[in-house]
């Protein structure tokens, strides 16, 4: 009967014991960057529109792929506060621009946005490992690797846009080849099965 209490009782300090908090300043900083996650969602989508104006298909696909992954991403980081006990706070969402120049321009706000995203991704980096945090620093690694495709996919496609400059039947094949990104499908984090 003893055995039993004392089991009861490490059982219910378990149950009722908060997880680790996370530093405040990082919980900050990690639900800034949950909306920012939203903001690209909002800034493809906003891209998608503009080819979709401009009747290309395939390249509005792949922008609206980059959107729903983009929308992965935050749940990433809404699942990963809820999961340390912290307090998800969802902030209003900057409009997007929606005036673009051309395929190129987009391409290379694409960029110049992704570039955005993995200089805050470091220093949410940096933040987690001057806390001593490392649970979030793990969770972290992953958004580092995957900024790495995040950069490379603008970098490609306007490779080959300079190839095909203004000839329509290379941007339509290039819109065809676009169109067939598959849907997104991200693998678990480290601490994050999703």
């Amino acid at each position: 009967m003893v055995n039993f209490c004392v089991q009861a009782a490490v059982l219910a300090r378990l149950i009722t014991k908060k997880r680790q908090d996370m530093d405040k300043k990082l919980e900050k900083a990690m639900n800034e960057q949950l909306s920012k996650e939203f903001y690209s969602a909002y800034l493809y989508v906003s891209m998608a529109a503009y080819f979709e104006s401009e009747n290309l298909a395939g390249f509005s696909h792949w922008m609206k792929m980059q959107a729903q992954e983009e929308l992965l991403h935050a749940m990433k980081f809404f699942d990963f506060l809820n999961e340390r006990s912290s307090k998800v706070i969802l902030e209003a969402i900057d409009k997007p621009p929606y005036k673009f120049l051309s395929i190129d321009d987009v391409f290379k706000a694409n960029l110049k946005h992704e570039q955005g995203v993995t200089g805050r991704i470091n220093n949410l980096y940096a933040t987690a490992q001057k806390v001593n945090d490392n649970a979030t620093a793990i969770f972290l690694q992953w958004f580092i690797n995957e900024q790495i495709e995040e950069e490379k996919n603008p970098v490609d496609i306007l490779t080959k846009l300079k190839y095909v400059k203004d000839q329509p039947a290379g941007i339509l094949i290039l819109d065809k080849e676009l169109a067939a990104r598959p849907q997104p499908v991200l693998g678990p984090t480290a601490g994050n099965a999703a």
